[in-house]
């Protein structure tokens, strides 16, 4: 391609140091922004040889472009998230936040209470999840309010909750509950939600067995159905691994210009739920995977897990340094074989967006074809 005497210059003068760049079309708009680890070498890319058609797109309404320096490559990554978010560049994605997923919540109270939410807060408040759907994440928080009920009423009352009467409320609107009360139930909670229900459920069974044992038939139903319902909804995912930890698994595919990110939801060791996103891709794909991991949970606010598993072909120590949590490229085993997975289905997912932009370019095609084969008629 010709590059105009700003460019040239600008590009002799770049530095071999970390930091953002922001790419102007003709009118001075920022259309782009990019992070890189040496500038100069990032930059050159966009101007030598061709590229795939969405970054030739781009490169072709860069007229001058501008860098900051910064002293590390975490601290250009977290720029490039501020800037993106100032400038609103076409070209950059920025991801939405229209596949939030339900999490259950115990709210940070002197009276706390337990809650369904899409929306994580930094209110010191205790998240888990995410659950793969709201029926999921109520039948859970339906099975937590009659065994470990907290409050569900106004504190305010004159008299007990019908909650409270139900058995559903601790009763907070009839007696004075202590915090160590509080604690001791919320932990059972706790318990319940990272693996605990197990013990719950043998319980259960034991109860049901003595309710039964002495006739008392409609309260041993009703251990039943506790125990039926534990079942369903917490029982039925399939086991990835023993240790029972929340992890993220991360895999990602890249051809013409598009990347496909796939990441599985491993909650107390089973897969309950995945997230795959399609995006156009201008920066290399390792540097995309990276930009989308900070937004995936620094804008978005994803919980973080215990641990993140990504492919090897990316920068461990950049996403451990931002996320502040355990990330790990595995060499073997179950979770190598799940970064496998990840990567098989974003792989035929990203085949899949493919052929159907394929399939709709032909269908465009053949529509104009068809408009001037008419008009030659007439």
């Amino acid at each position: 391609m010709v590059l105009n005497e700003t460019i040239k210059n600008k590009l002799a003068l770049l530095p071999t140091l970390p930091g953002c760049y922001l790419m102007k079309d003709k009118l001075g708009t920022i259309i782009y922004v990019g992070k890189a680890k040496i500038l100069k070498n990032r930059v050159k890319y966009y101007f030598i040889g061709s590229h795939a058609g969405k970054t030739q797109h781009l490169v072709n309404e860069i007229e001058d472009f501008e860098y900051i320096v910064t002293g590390s490559n975490l601290e250009a990554l977290l720029l490039e998230l501020n800037l993106i978010k100032k400038h609103i560049p076409k070209y950059n994605i920025m991801l939405k936040d229209d596949k939030t997923y339900p999490y259950i919540k115990i709210t940070n109270e002197r009276h706390p209470r337990l809650m369904i939410t899409r929306t994580i807060l930094d209110d010191h408040a205790n998240y888990f999840g995410p659950f793969p759907n709201v029926t999921a994440a109520t039948n859970t928080k339906k099975i937590l309010d009659k065994l470990f009920p907290l409050r569900k009423c106004n504190l305010h009352n004159d008299r007990p909750c019908l909650f409270y009467q139900l058995g559903l409320c601790i009763g907070s609107c009839a007696k004075d509950v202590s915090k160590e009360e509080y604690d001791e139930r919320i932990e059972k909670i706790v318990q319940f939600l990272k693996g605990g229900y197990k013990d719950v459920k043998k319980d259960l069974t034991q109860k049901m067995n003595e309710a039964a044992d002495k006739m008392n038939f409609t309260k041993a139903a009703e251990y039943r159905d506790q125990i039926r319902n534990i079942e369903i909804t917490l029982e039925k995912q399939t086991i990835m691994n023993a240790d029972q930890k929340d992890r993220d698994i991360f895999g990602f595919d890249f051809a013409e210009g598009w990347i496909c990110i796939q990441v599985f939801f491993v909650r107390n060791g089973k897969l309950i739920e995945r997230d795959v996103s399609v995006l156009p891709c201008y920066d290399k794909p390792e540097e995309e995977f990276i930009s989308f991991i900070a937004q995936f949970y620094k804008e978005l606010n994803h919980l973080l897990p215990n641990e993140i598993l990504i492919p090897d072909t990316v920068d461990m120590k950049m996403i451990q340094e931002l996320l502040e949590v355990p990330v790990f490229v595995p060499k073997r085993g179950k979770k190598k074989n799940l970064i496998v997975l990840a990567h098989k289905n974003a792989k035929l997912a990203l085949k899949e967006k493919l052929s159907l932009l394929g399939l709709n370019e032909e269908k465009s095609e053949s529509a104009d074809n068809g408009s001037v084969s008419s008009i030659k008629e007439k």
